[in-house]
């Protein structure tokens, strides 16, 4: 009989191999790099776009996401440049044109204050034979202090109105100060002049003279000064409005060159003509770019026009108003003088020499006025005032010969008073400079009315509507497309 060995067997469920001991925690500070098979952010965005880039609906939302952004971008421009040339154009016609004009205004009624001042304290000197001629005097006296008055209380007025559309820091507010500052001071001598006058005592004549030395050398060059900033401003705001954008139509340019060659691929890959929102884009990018080009070309003419025409104008005429008052100044002055105030060289008399210079003035502002006239509603009210100054100078020639002789109340009838007189004259040149000035305010206002009303919606209603409508369009056009990949 056999037996089985007497070995023991181990259970079924015993391990058959120690347990393997955990491995030690790493080393603390030491670098714990990335698990294997991954990558950080930007390298899995790069390789997303990649493989999108491959794809046909990877490209197309790529393509539009870039036309939507270039039309965006041109329409921005567009709403900026466009802006920013209306609002130019608008201070033209509603800030630095009135402004200007209101300068040479203030200008004109101070130097027509101080004439009809002098004016008016000859007419007072005025010797009377019968009542008639002493009638005539008080009319004629009369008159000079109402003009004197009316010049002094419109200058008054428009200095304020002047002072508040003004920087009071830059030239103008300057200006303005030294005008107000001696206005007051100039009234006072002309008060002083005309109390001394009607009590018969000669001071009268020397307070006279002194307030047109204050005149002519602190107010008028004041307001020479103040005139001259604000053409200045108004000749920047004009170069402003009429500089041409780049950054806009380059854009358009360009957006629309994306819109074209995107609707070429479409159809080599589709040969499918049309896509509705690539041509609603491509037409919103057209209309804007033709209307920013037509709207800055038109206004640019407008503006030059406005400027090489209406306020060239403009200046000459002005030039005229003033040498033209400053030579009435000086004659009255000259009589009233009596040869007492001579030029440096003590040869000549001073009030003398100025009315030369200001009819020489006056001559060559005319002819520069005549020839800048582009029609004849402008051209013959300057033709006029010249044959009225050619008038004065040779009236003149007769006042200065007479008084010379010692005739003074001969001279001073020649003067002034009514029909035949230097005063006549004068009244003549004025009436054809108002109409002149009248007309070339009208040329210019009319050309810088039809330059605003070019670059007018420009911004906001141009840029911004067909630049948001040409961008919703490239992404609806494109969607279209991508729908076709679902």
């Amino acid at each position: 009989m056999t037996y089985p060995p007497n070995v023991r067997t181990a259970p079924p469920s015993a391990p058959t191999h120690a347990p393997a001991r955990p491995s030690a925690p790493p080393a603390p500070g030491g670098p714990a790099g990335p698990p294997p098979g991954r990558h950080s952010a930007w390298t899995e965005t790069r390789a997303r776009l990649r493989a999108a880039a491959t794809t046909e609906p990877g490209r197309l939302r790529i393509i539009g996401a870039a036309l939507a952004v270039l039309v965006l971008a041109f329409g921005a421009a567009a709403t900026v440049e466009g802006s920013g040339r209306f609002t130019s154009a608008n201070d033209v016609v509603e800030r630095s044109q009135p402004l200007s004009e209101d300068a040479a205004n203030i200008y004109g009624w101070l130097a027509d204050a101080d004439s009809a001042a002098a004016g008016g304290f000859l007419s007072g000197a005025q010797n009377t034979r019968t009542r008639a001629d002493e009638r005539e005097r008080f009319e004629e006296d009369a008159k000079m202090a109402s003009r004197y008055r009316g010049d002094i209380e419109k200058a008054s007025k428009q200095l304020i109105n002047a002072a508040t559309h003004t920087d009071r820091s830059g030239e103008s507010g300057r200006q303005i100060a030294t005008l107000n500052e001696g206005l007051p001071r100039y009234t006072g001598l002309i008060e002083r002049a005309r109390a001394n006058e009607r009590q018969g005592l000669p001071l009268g004549g020397a307070y006279l003279q002194y307030a047109n030395q204050v005149m002519t050398e602190e107010l008028l060059p004041a307001a020479q000064k103040l005139y001259d900033a604000e053409t200045a401003r108004l000749a920047q705001d004009n170069d402003d409005a009429r500089l041409w954008p780049y950054v806009s139509p380059a854009l358009g340019v360009a957006a629309l060159g994306g819109l074209v060659w995107t609707q070429r691929r479409t159809y080599r890959k589709t040969n499918r003509v049309f896509n509705q929102g690539l041509v609603a884009a491509t037409l919103a990018s057209t209309v804007l770019l033709l209307w920013l080009a037509a709207g800055q070309t038109v206004a640019r003419v407008q503006l030059d026009n406005a400027q090489e025409q209406g306020q060239a104008s403009l200046e000459a005429l002005n030039d005229a108003r003033v040498s033209f008052l400053k030579a009435r100044a000086s004659e009255n002055l000259t009589l009233i003088a009596r040869g007492s105030v001579l030029t440096e060289d003590g040869r000549h008399d001073q009030y003398e020499t100025d009315f030369n210079a200001s009819m020489g003035r006056l001559d060559t502002a005319l002819g520069r006025a005549g020839k800048l006239a582009d029609n004849e509603a402008g051209a013959e009210p300057v033709r006029a005032a010249q044959a009225s100054a050619a008038r004065w100078r040779e009236l003149h020639t007769s006042v200065a010969a007479t008084d010379k002789a010692g005739d003074f109340d001969a001279a001073l009838k020649k003067v002034i008073g009514g029909k035949g007189t230097t005063g006549e004259s004068f009244d003549e040149v004025r009436a054809e400079l108002d109409k002149a000035l009248a007309q070339e305010k009208k040329e210019f206002s009319r050309s810088a009315e039809k330059g605003r009303t070019a670059l007018y919606g420009l911004g906001i209603g141009a840029g911004a509507v067909l630049g948001l409508l040409g961008a919703v369009g490239a992404i609806l056009g494109m969607g279209r497309r991508l729908s076709e990949y679902r």
